[in-house]
């Protein structure tokens, strides 16, 4: 008898899968044709969520995640499955033609790479811990680190395992798991986020106040071998350098203000985004406080494609950046993590209609990434609320 998928609590079953899929493609699809149907309801999930779970996480901590590739295997399978028979959202759900694995360190690996020890506190996401701290400087005594070295060179490591896996016909619930071979090592955090990683936020904000010169060196190598590190990695790939839809983020931009990113920051940013994203769809995530910095981001960078991470007034913001910009926000995590589903129904209800969806270019998600232990029905309120008050007429 073939596997469904299904195991014995999943919460969406019974669910027509085939007939959710079909609306969340119709919907995306119309949004891109620029005739919107609704507001599209997503949400950040990735392997933070299950792993700190308290009533359902995978049988490994976050240690051994990191240092075992067959442990990271087999816990994103479990994780890919459980989300897709739990968590209803606009995306596909069910089982899929194959699973996809690849590489995940988290938000520490361009730290990894430039040297930076890694940390696993208990109950918490892995952290860097801040190196170079005696003298900043000689993070550039050696040049930049090769592409494939450090924590990348495990991320290698990994993939090589996966694609092995996949050669020799792994499946899960009956379908092929398919490494993929074209995603590690190809992002960024940011310059000033990468900064504030490796040498702590409180040194790069009063050295950019008090001594810019200096902090510009260091900015200027962190940026130069980000270039080089994500050209490598395409190289190994067969990847052209420049894609359209490219993305990047430096949420350690929200520490600063306005005129200080012109300054010091945004000509870091011109330099990553024209050495790997042409002009189609340029796209930045920003978590915090950020939203002030956005009509420059989008003068300046051509960026398209805002993906926001912390709430914020959503009729400003759509009237400083226009209606043909994609906005992608919603909902505080912790409301989503404490509160009650009529308070988060009420909480989307007047983001949709606070002017947001003018031009159809909007897209409800928490802001952002979903914590761990979030109440479904918190999750599902939102969803539900998206349904009905995110039409566009």
């Amino acid at each position: 008898m073939a596997d469904t998928g299904f195991r014995p609590g999943d919460r969406l079953t019974g669910m027509d899968f085939e007939a959710h899929n079909a609306e969340v493609r119709a919907v995306f699809e119309a949004m891109t044709a620029g005739k919107p149907i609704r507001t599209p309801v997503i949400l950040g999930i990735n392997t933070r969520y299950w792993m700190l779970s308290k009533d359902n996480p995978p049988p490994v901590d976050f240690k051994t995640y990191f240092n075992d590739a067959d442990a990271m295997f087999d816990t994103q399978l479990w994780c890919h499955r459980w989300t897709r028979f739990n968590i209803l959202h606009d995306a596909e759900l069910g089982l899929p033609e194959y699973w996809q694995i690849a590489p995940d360190f988290q938000n520490v690996y361009e730290a990894g790479w430039l040297g930076c020890p890694i940390e696993f506190p208990e109950n918490q996401v892995p952290s860097s811990k801040v190196a170079f701290a005696d003298c900043p400087e000689r993070i550039m005594e050696h040049g930049i680190p090769d592409p494939f070295s450090n924590l990348l060179e495990k991320g290698y490591e990994f993939q090589e395992r996966y694609i092995e896996r996949e050669k020799a016909g792994e499946e899960y619930c009956g379908r092929p798991v398919k490494a993929i071979t074209s995603g590690f090592g190809l992002g960024t955090d940011g310059p000033m986020t990468v900064a504030c990683n490796v040498f702590g936020a409180d040194f790069v904000c009063t050295t950019l106040a008090a001594d810019p010169d200096r902090m510009h060196k260091l900015l200027d190598f962190i940026t130069e071998a980000t270039i080089h590190r994500i050209k490598s990695w395409r190289k190994r790939y067969g990847a052209p350098i420049i894609s359209d839809g490219w993305m990047a983020a430096d949420d350690s931009i929200a520490l600063i203000s306005t005129r200080m990113y012109r300054e010091h920051i945004l000509p870091y940013h011109k330099r990553i985004f024209d050495a790997f994203a042409s002009q189609v769809r340029r796209g930045i995530h920003l978590c915090g406080d950020a939203s002030r910095h956005f009509k420059t981001i989008r003068e300046e960078l051509n960026v398209t494609v805002f993906d926001t991470g912390f709430p914020m007034d959503f009729a400003w913001v759509r009237e400083q950046l226009g209606p043909d910009v994609l906005i992608q926000g919603g909902p505080h995590v912790d409301l989503l993590l404490d509160g009650t589903p009529d308070e988060v129904t009420l909480e989307t209800k007047r983001i949709l209609e606070s002017g947001i969806l003018e031009g159809g270019r909007f897209i409800l998600r928490e802001a952002n990434n979903l914590a761990p232990n979030t109440p479904l029905e918190n999750t599902e309120a939102m969803y539900h609320a998206g349904r009905k008050y995110g039409y566009h007429l």
